[in-house]
């Protein structure tokens, strides 16, 4: 059978594009070699987040004095919480291949390997059977990065993030390498639930792609807290659960490698004339690479390694070989991001030190969270913070930063704002209900 389209990878890229492409008609072939939902659902975000979840839980009882609830005798089962985020991980994967289950769409288990590609057909190959369609979609996504550091490899005592996820108890102790987005949320994870933590960071703050005045906040919390962090400190060696850095010994019984990943190629020889850009696949505003026939989309072309990025270049490259018109294009400048620390940490657009590099006028507005009447109602000894970055020329919004719960949930708001150009007046016409801690965001206008 001729498909129309070949998608290798089914993570969030690979079954949006699937299910898109297929529901219209087309007939689509998805390859994945591991699990249907890829490492967001089956080794990252959502997995972490269940386990985040119960920690909180655990925290929040422990810690529930000051709203005057007595709990006594509080305890966590590891166990339990890993077999309830099991449980949450199939019944999700089991809503995308009902998503998938329709007669245009064919899903096939095994490691995908392209064979050949000509401007008329792409041939792939897959458990020994050969397959060919007109277009490819590559969204092999990316690995866990290991650096080149003398004993990491072959160590027992080193773990990736996929390894922290299965393990059935906790460690005693644990160093975690890398103050990044992943591994300030391990970080969390096990402070919450009384591992002692040192994170090492070899950059001069953790997050540092973040606002460092809210970085700051969380830095601050995390250090009185007791939570080791170590920054501008740079790993040298690692011997067992012993980790040498700036010339000092640390040790643990575990120690988590988190210093980011890597576009995965593998399967993807043969295209040999497929231009890269610092290992990741080069893609124009619709998903096309130098190939006339092959698309990427995700962690795989290197741009913003997010899940809910990935589903939209999906969806953005599906409706560039639809053909749908008008076009639609990503607005880069308004992803929201999301750190589940706690207290959570939700940005959209530019910080205030990136309109410096860019050399834009720009205008801060920053209060407490503790201005939203529902923040102080259930975060009883916290401030937050949330902060404004306006054009000071034009007065439009040119990102939003936050640290304080829940503010996940409410960043969607100023990524509208921000993806339309709002001009502070034009903000401060969207009414937001009361109480919740998106008044935050009226408050600062």
């Amino acid at each position: 059978m001729h498909y129309f389209l070949a998608i290798i990878g089914g993570g969030p890229a690979g079954y949006t594009a699937a299910e898109k492409a297929s529901k219209a008609g087309k007939d689509v072939i998805l390859f994945e070699q591991n699990a249907v939902g890829g490492t967001c659902l089956n080794v990252g975000c959502i997995p972490t987040k269940s386990l985040l979840y119960g920690a909180k839980q655990y925290f929040n009882a422990t810690h529930a004095q000051k709203y005057g609830v007595t709990a006594e005798k509080v305890s966590f089962d590891f166990a339990a919480m890993q077999k309830r985020k099991t449980i949450v991980v199939r019944k999700l994967v089991a809503g995308i291949k009902q998503r998938l289950n329709n007669e245009h769409c064919t899903v096939v288990s095994g490691a995908a390997t392209v064979v050949s590609r000509t401007d008329e057909a792409v041939t792939i190959q897959c458990g020994g059977q050969t397959y060919e369609a007109q277009n490819l979609l590559i969204c092999t996504g990316s690995t866990n990065f290991v650096p080149p550091i003398v004993g990491i490899k072959d160590n027992p005592a080193v773990w990736d993030s996929t390894d922290a996820l299965a393990a059935t108890e906790l460690p005693k102790r644990i160093i975690i390498v890398g103050g990044g987005v992943i591994g300030m949320e391990f970080a969390t994870l096990y402070h919450e639930l009384g591992v002692p933590v040192t994170v090492i960071e070899a950059m001069p703050t953790i997050l540092p792609n973040l606002d460092q005045d809210i970085v700051s906040v969380l830095l601050d919390k995390y250090r009185k807290a007791g939570m080791t962090i170590l920054t501008s400190t740079k790993v040298e060696s690692f011997e067992g659960g012993k980790v040498t850095a700036n010339g000092e010994v640390y040790e643990a019984d575990k120690i988590l490698v988190s210093v980011g990943r890597r576009a995965n190629l593998q399967g993807l020889e043969a295209l040999s004339d497929l231009e890269l850009n610092r290992g990741a696949i080069m893609v124009d505003e619709f998903m096309k690479t130098n190939l006339p026939n092959v698309y990427a989309a995700g962690d795989v072309t290197g741009k913003i390694m997010l899940a809910h990025v990935a589903a939209r270049q999906a969806e953005v490259c599906v409706g560039r070989l639809l053909k749908q018109i008008p076009l639609q294009r990503i607005a880069y400048n308004a992803i929201p991001s999301v750190v589940y620390t706690n207290p959570e940490i939700a940005s959209v657009g530019i910080t205030e030190q990136q309109a410096a590099e860019l050399n834009i006028e720009s205008e801060v507005r920053q209060l407490p969270m503790t201005f939203s009447g529902r923040f102080m109602a259930e975060n009883e000894g916290e401030t937050g913070l949330c902060k404004m970055v306006i054009d000071a020329k034009n007065q439009s919004v040119l990102g939003v930063h936050c640290i304080g719960n829940p503010c996940s949930e409410f960043i969607a708001a100023a990524s509208f704002a921000v993806r339309n150009g709002y001009t502070v007046p034009e903000f401060q016409q969207v009414v937001f209900p009361h109480p919740t801690v998106s008044e935050i965001l009226h408050e600062i206008l």
